[in-house]
């Protein structure tokens, strides 16, 4: 199902409910270098609910970490044996919300027109075939494109990820029909690389990582030089709770506008509902880039999510952020090189080629981080128990504000 609305004008009565603004609860306290740590009980949290959302969310041996924190503070952390605060894990497709983001920022700068200029306005390959395609149809995953069966992943293992993207031909009307498709996400790259002369993840370092004092990242590219929007961010679950907290607080950073908040309060309406899920164990909705897990009387929770399990959960309302991300043994670097696993590309299945490489590097035929650099999740970085959970998951979260 879909709900139709209009940035400027936002068509709140299409949503049954909509979290208020982190600001209306006078709360204004955010993380400096290092996060202040609160008692659960000084939080007013019962701290036997953090144990059972902390002690669910490992009953899945995938899980590094999970972080919690409530009005700007952390009340709760708990990290894998091997791993501790500074310990970086990689974002998957959470990345395609942080960059989402930079969308806001270049139209409140004027660089960008506003979601429902044509994605043809700043790319011309757009012109002939894909010009009726809008800046709001990529982030909604409603561009029509190609939507083939393998699902975009061999981009992944592709030399250059952009052309790779800026091939890829219409096949649906445009506006009618949710498909989660990588492509939307790097073409929206390139629309920020046009509109402002500096590639996306320059800006996403420049424009909100250094704002809120994330200082310690790996921001992806491909092996032609192109940085990947559609996934792979590295840094601690610390860091990853910063950009929650961001949208917490309605785009604000210490009385700094950093995110517009028209474009947050667009961000956290649901465009779409009732999605189906291969792994996940409840229908979620989608809008702009992000997930919506629960959005009912009780809650309003939206959040990013990573192919393997990797999530920032935000309760705006509750000024609540909740990250947990999966076990990740970084190769090195920060540009794509597949080394001697190129011969493999041509399978252009991302949990298939992730088993086999660790398989490979078990045995000694190849040597991740050395013959390999490229974000990576081998397979006891896989989530089962997580997904199956999820919505116990979710309502423990929950739970934590009643």
């Amino acid at each position: 199902m879909k709900l139709a609305h209009s940035y400027g004008l936002l068509t709140l009565l299409l949503i049954p409910f909509t979290a208020a603004p982190a600001s209306a609860a006078g709360n204004e306290v955010v993380p400096q270098a290092r996060w202040e740590t609160i008692t659960p009980e000084a939080a007013g949290i019962d701290a036997t609910k953090i144990a059972h959302l902390f002690s669910l969310s490992f009953d899945d041996p995938a899980t590094q970490a999970v972080v919690l924190i409530k009005n700007g503070r952390l009340v709760g952390e708990r990290y894998a044996d091997g791993f501790n605060g500074e310990s970086v894990g990689t974002s998957w497709s959470m990345a395609k919300s942080m960059y989402a983001a930079l969308i806001g920022i270049s139209i409140d700068r004027g660089e960008i027109g506003n979601l429902d200029d044509k994605v043809a306005d700043y790319i011309d390959d757009y012109k002939g075939g894909r010009e009726h395609i809008s800046i709001r149809h990529l982030l909604d995953m409603t561009s029509g494109l190609a939507f083939p069966e393998h699902e975009h992943e061999a981009m992944f293992f592709g030399r250059d990820h952009l052309a790779y993207a800026l091939k890829v031909g219409v096949e649906k009307q445009p506006g009618e029909v949710f498909e989660y498709n990588n492509v939307n996400s790097m073409v929206l790259g390139e629309v920020l690389h046009r509109a402002t002369g500096k590639p996306a993840d320059q800006l996403l370092a420049e424009r909100i990582f250094d704002k809120i004092g994330i200082d310690k990242y790996t921001l992806w590219r491909d092996a032609a030089g192109n940085p990947m929007t559609y996934c792979c961010i590295d840094m601690s679950a610390r860091d990853f709770s910063r950009f929650g907290l961001l949208f917490a607080r309605d785009g604000e950073w210490e009385e700094q506008k950093i995110i517009p908040s028209g474009f947050v309060d667009e961000t956290f309406q649901q465009v779409w509902s009732d999605l189906p899920s291969q792994t996940i164990n409840q229908l979620r909705g989608y809008g702009m880039h992000w997930w919506v897990s629960r959005n009912n009387e009780r809650a309003v929770i939206f959040n990013t999510s990573g192919k393997f399990g990797q999530y920032i959960f935000v309760d705006r309302a509750n000024d609540v952020v909740f990250t947990r991300i999966t076990r990740y043994r970084p190769t090195g670097g920060s540009v794509q090189n597949w080394g001697a696993m190129r011969v493999f590309n041509w399978i252009e299945n991302v949990s298939f080629l992730q088993k086999l490489g660790g398989f490979l590097d078990r045995i000694g035929l190849i040597d991740l981080g050395s013959d390999v650099s490229t974000p990576y999740t081998l397979e006891d970085g896989i989530s089962n128990q997580f997904f199956s959970q999820y919505r116990a998951i979710v309502d423990a979260l929950v739970d934590i504000s009643d």
